[in-house]
C-alpha cells in the first residue's frame, strides 16, 4: 500500500486522539515524542512491505523466465508474498 507522509500523519493523529478520548493511553513522556515514534514505526512497517513486494517481483521475474509457457504470475504473486511475509515475519 502506498501512502504519503501526510496520510500517515493523519492516521497516527486519529489513532492517538481515539486512544486519548477513550482513556486507553496515558503519557509519561511528551506527546510529540510518542507521536513521532508511532509515525516512524508505521513508516518502517510500510517500508518492510515495499521491500517484500520488490523481492517477490524479482523472484517472479526469475520464475517467469525459466517457465515461459504456462506461467500465471497473478496466481503466484499472492501465494509467494504470503509465504515470504510469514518467513520474514512481516505483517501484511
Amino acid at each position: 500500500m502506498k501512502l504519503t507522509n501526510q496520510q500517515l500523519e493523519v492516521i497516527v493523529n486519529k489513532v492517538m486522539k481515539a486512544w486519548k478520548d477513550n482513556h486507553v493511553i496515558e503519557f509519561k513522556d511528551d506527546e510529540k515524542k510518542v507521536l513521532n515514534r508511532m509515525l516512524e514505526s508505521l513508516k518502517q512497517d510500510f517500508q518492510k512491505e515495499l521491500d517484500l513486494e520488490r523481492e517477490v517481483n524479482a523472484m517472479l521475474d526469475k520464475l517467469e523466465a525459466s517457465n515461459s509457457g504456462e506461467f500465471q504470475r497473478y496466481k503466484m504473486y499472492p501465494m509467494l508474498k504470503q509465504k515470504l511475509a510469514k518467513e520474514k515475519k512481516v505483517i501484511l
